[in-house]
């Protein structure tokens, strides 16, 4: 949209400009806040992932140890793994009808926490209460969140 001016000459005034500028700024000063939130929302999405992968590789291993696929030698272990790097490295699994044992890798890799960026994770043993911060060691029953901070919904990512 272009101006005549009196003299004839095609251009936008400073006013125009001016606007247009404002309009950008505010524009832009919408979007960044958008931006942030959105980035926050799929590192909780990641979080909620890599929890429930590990979450479902300890079960799936205290099930083979239900179903006598893996034998444990220390009762502490109460069918859990002694650590999520024994998830990571695997454990030998006997099938009932063959002499021969299997090595089964539960998990690739211990995940990264997103918020932290480090692969340190809480854990509790299946002997700790359900809100205790510190690891017995006995086994690992249970992991959750190190960051400290405050999800989208109000909880807080520690108590995932």
């Amino acid at each position: 949209m272009s101006i005549r001016t009196r003299n004839g000459e095609k251009g936008f005034s400073y006013l125009e400009l001016l606007v247009a500028a404002m309009v950008m700024l505010v524009l832009a000063g919408a979007v960044i806040p958008l931006a942030r939130w959105d980035q926050k929302r799929r590192g909780e999405n990641r979080l909620r992932m890599s929890l429930q992968m590990m979450r479902n590789a300890i079960d799936q291993y205290h099930r083979y140890v239900e179903e006598g696929l893996i034998v444990q030698e220390d009762v502490e272990q109460m069918g859990w793994p002694l650590s999520l790097e024994e998830l990571v490295d695997g454990v030998g699994v006997s099938q009932p009808d063959s002499p021969d044992s299997q090595t089964v890798r539960f998990l690739q890799r211990i995940p990264v926490d997103p918020f932290t960026g480090e692969a340190e994770w809480g854990q509790r043993s299946y002997q700790d209460d359900f809100d205790s911060e510190s690891w017995g060691g006995e086994n690992v029953y249970d992991v959750y969140s190190l960051a400290e901070g405050e999800a989208l919904d109000g909880t807080y990512y520690g108590d995932w």
